[in-house]
């Protein structure tokens, strides 16, 4: 495997004209594979700032949330030919220094899907939705809402099928849908900043964070949580630092 020629960063980005300039010239700095931002229909500069640090923007017409955007660049992964697709947020949070040891297991062949957990951050309600997410779905992850993955080509694959098109969130349905194909997925341990500017889009509101609550409440129900306490696929928790 050529890991600069397999291996490909997909960014979802929605109005991020204040932080894309620095984490795309973070990343640029040190890596040398390709990034590709997926514009949600951003309607500021986002686009021009993006291409300008060198990566390739594709751009949606219409707004599909960060699911959308990132299945849309999970779909290019695969269809270019790239073997191991790294998501990241487009706000700064996410540390390029996090990359080595995100990708580590799975360059060593032990996890098909690794994830960047740092556990530390929330406030108090979001752990209790967290540890409430675990017993309907029968996960046994810490962190439920990184965005900083890596999945190799069967876990691209799935991701990118029919199958996952309705999820209206990355955490726990396509953490399911993960668990429910067997596909290894460890955590990894890694710090994260504060966001540089703006807020959540999931988190932006008190009624956005009631909709998410009540959407993945029901979404673990009709899964059926039985059903993956049957099946569970080996998953790691990340050690301490």
């Amino acid at each position: 495997m050529n890991t600069a020629d397999s291996i490909i960063i997909i960014i979802p980005a929605k109005n991020e004209e204040d932080s894309i300039a620095q984490v795309l010239g973070d990343l640029k700095a040190r890596f040398p594979y390709p990034i590709v931002v997926i514009n949600d229909a951003s309607t500021d500069n986002t686009v021009a700032i993006a291409e300008q640090a060198g990566a390739r923007v594709l751009t949606l017409s219409i707004s599909l949330g960060a699911w959308g955007a990132i299945q849309t660049g999970l779909r290019y992964a695969l269809r270019e030919g790239f073997e191991i697709a790294i998501t990241m947020d487009a706000d700064g949070q996410h540390e390029a220094d996090s990359l080595p040891s995100l990708l580590a297991p799975i360059m060593t062949r032990k996890a098909d899907v690794t994830i960047g957990a740092f556990t530390q951050r929330g406030s108090f309600a979001r752990h209790v939705a967290w540890s409430l997410f675990r017993k309907l779905s029968g996960l046994s992850l810490e962190d439920l809402t990184s965005g900083l993955r890596a999945y190799t080509t069967p876990a691209i694959r799935l991701l990118a099928s029919p199958a996952a098109t309705l999820l209206d969130y990355q955490d726990m349905g396509v953490l399911m849908l993960l668990q429910r194909a067997q596909l290894r997925i460890q955590e990894v341990p890694i710090s994260m900043r504060p966001r540089l500017l703006g807020k959540s889009r999931i988190f932006s509101s008190w009624w956005a964070v009631s909709n998410y609550m009540l959407y993945t409440a029901i979404l673990c129900l009709a899964h059926g949580s039985h059903y993956f306490r049957k099946n569970k696929c080996p998953i790691k928790s990340p050690q301490p630092f």
